[in-house]
């Protein structure tokens, strides 16, 4: 499964001038992700637009729009509101929703959570997910496409995986295998 995070902060146009997607490889997608990506695309467009939109009419009735700070503010995020609806819309069409079967259990797939150990004892636990869900999230996702996802797919338990980094190749050891949140 694949997830799409959204997250609703103090100040949503934080989320409009984050990370842009240029390469985005892979189109899967967990439920989660899917669901986070459609609410955030509710919450634009139902919600911040239409507020954004009534300080742009209000700012717009002051007068003079060459010199007014808050209608050339409110502009410019309605512009980056609509360009993030254009890029949701366009992207909520094209993924696939990849659903937990139970014949993945035991190995690595897409939307399992993995615990690795490396040599030195160092642990990692973490999701793999498509690259829609690891943009602004606050959990240990990766993306599918990510070296370190790639060298862990269809390996089981107690296995080994060499992950190359730009500066050598290391060994991790698959500790644990799960498909549903620790």
């Amino acid at each position: 499964m694949l997830t799409a995070l959204v997250y609703r902060v103090s100040n949503p146009a934080v989320h409009l001038t984050g990370v842009k997607k240029a390469n985005v490889k892979t189109n899967l997608i967990t439920q989660q992700g899917y669901q986070k990506l459609q609410s955030e695309l509710n919450y634009l467009w139902k919600e911040y637009r239409p507020e954004i939109t009534k300080k742009v009419t209000w700012a717009a009735s002051l007068g003079d729009r060459s010199e007014n700070a808050d209608y050339k503010e409110n502009k410019r995020l309605l512009r980056q509101i609509d360009s993030r609806v254009r890029y949701l819309r366009k992207r909520l069409e094209s993924v696939q929703i990849v659903h937990y079967s139970p014949q993945q259990d035991g190995k690595v797939f897409f939307g399992a959570w993995v615990q690795i150990e490396n040599d030195e004892g160092e642990q990692m636990h973490f999701r793999i997910v498509g690259p829609d869900e690891i943009y602004r999230n606050e959990e240990n996702y990766i993306s599918i496409d990510s070296p370190m996802a790639r060298a862990l797919l269809k390996k089981e338990e107690g296995e080994d995986a060499l992950v190359k980094t730009p500066t050598a190749t290391v060994r991790w050891n698959i500790v644990n295998i799960s498909y549903q949140q620790p």
